[in-house]
């Protein structure tokens, strides 16, 4: 948030604002937030069904379109924003692995082209933290909220009538098993069901903010819609995650929310990666239950558990791993769950940092993402606004990095995933730092 006033009583929902307000610099920052975070979410190409997930270097459509959103976010932070927030945004933790994507790109197999693909992650990081920096209050915010959600899920609903074949998956899809589950604007379900989970979470925000109406609607819309993806992680991980954010306050003991989240955190990656990496429990999990190989992905993770042994320091450059010869002409085993030669990441986000970068990069990763957030979450300021907006931040960085564990996004360009989860790091980051009022004067 862009203002560092004080906080006063949360306003009715219905408060309307006159003409004049929707040009004034709140109505502008909040109209260019809500533009920003819309288009993040549906994309230049919505509704394009069995495509690349993540959009490519050579599609002058998104080379235009997200040039024009990275230049319209460094106007916007450059004259809608206070110069503190301006100079808080990014963590110096954040800038390391920065730092790290940037090494990685100098030793990747085509330089050129792996430049091209982070000057996409650059901008989408660029893109959320103007989104969180330029709203001047939390009824700003809640709008922006309010119009993006809506738009992503009415066109979602939209699509699942007026166009079906790309709404939904088909039988004649890559993947025919997903055959009438839901994607709406999104290329695949494993996208549209966590962005609906963080939209969820967005109207449960509302709800607690006093707008009742809007949040409601925009909370069970995205939970039908997700449910309806068939993601069963995703439908396990969004009440876990409301409830381990919420419930400690609830009872008084909120600071109790980032030791959950670290419980959580290292549960999951025990009962994941452990059972591929650490023997005792890979031989336990082997003999009492022969079948939990997450859909044949411990396959993937323990390939590439060998290949991130060959090269730990440095790993083998950014998008240089999967889908190259070094992969693709790799020895296939006929007993291998997976044809790892056709497989487009390694659908676990921790593993893919340490093929691409290094080792070093993901101790540098885990303290950025996990280690500074639940350290800025403990210094949210007591105060009502701070509190919901920490919360709902919470939610998605703790939703998303759980799933991290089973899909691959980190610094996949305009991923909407991960791009909502740079967004709840940047987020947290502000949000304990600078105090959010409820509305200023226009």
């Amino acid at each position: 948030m862009s203002s560092t006033a004080s906080l006063r009583k949360t306003e009715p929902a219905g408060s309307s604002a006159s003409l004049a307000d929707a040009f004034s610099r709140t109505g502008v920052a909040t109209a260019i937030a809500s533009l920003l975070l819309t288009i993040v979410m549906v994309s230049f190409r919505p509704f394009h069904g069995d495509a690349e997930l993540a959009s490519t270097g050579g599609d002058i459509v998104n080379q235009l379109g997200f040039g024009a959103l990275g230049a319209i976010s460094v106007f916007a932070l450059l004259t809608m924003t206070d110069r503190r927030v301006l100079t808080a945004l990014f963590a110096p933790s954040l800038l390391l692995v920065l730092a790290f994507l940037l090494l990685s790109v100098a030793h990747a197999n085509d330089p050129s082209a792996a430049l091209r693909a982070a000057s996409f992650t650059l901008i989408g990081i660029l893109v959320m933290a103007t989104i969180l920096a330029i709203p001047r209050d939390a009824d700003s915010f809640s709008m922006v909220v309010v119009f993006s959600g809506f738009t992503v899920v009415m066109l979602s609903y939209a699509g699942l009538v007026l166009f079906p074949n790309a709404a939904m998956h088909t039988y004649a899809s890559p993947e025919p098993q997903h055959a009438g589950l839901w994607r709406g604007v999104f290329t695949h379900k494993n996208i549209a069901g966590p962005i609906m989970a963080c939209l969820s979470f967005g109207g449960l925000y509302l709800v607690r903010r006093g707008w009742r109406g809007s949040g409601l609607f925009l909370l069970m819309a995205a939970m039908v819609f997700m449910i309806n993806t068939g993601s069963k992680t995703t439908a396990g991980l969004v009440p876990l995650s409301i409830l381990l954010v919420v419930l400690p306050g609830i009872v008084g003991m909120r600071l109790l929310t980032p030791i959950l989240f670290g419980v959580a955190i290292a549960g999951t990656a025990v009962g994941t990666l452990g059972i591929v990496f650490i023997d005792p429990l890979r031989d336990f999990v082997h003999h009492a239950m022969p079948d939990l190989t997450y859909t044949g992905r411990t396959t993937l993770w323990e390939f590439a558990g060998e290949m991130i042994a060959k090269r730990p320091w440095t790993g083998y450059g950014f998008e240089s791993f999967w889908g190259t010869p070094l992969v693709q002409d790799s020895d296939q085993p006929f007993d291998r769950a997976w044809d790892i030669r056709e497989i487009v990441h390694g659908h676990n986000g921790y593993l893919d940092i340490a093929l691409a970068m290094g080792l070093p990069a993901l101790c540098a990763a885990a303290y950025a993402f996990f280690v500074a957030p639940m350290r800025d979450y403990i210094r949210i300021p007591l105060l009502k606004e701070n509190v919901y907006l920490g919360d709902f931040l919470m939610m998605i960085l703790l939703f998303t990095a759980l799933n991290a564990f089973l899909e691959s996004f980190f610094f996949r360009r305009a991923d909407p995933v991960w791009l909502f989860f740079v967004f709840s790091v940047i987020g947290l980051r502000l949000v304990a730092r600078f105090p959010v009022t409820t509305r200023v004067k226009r």
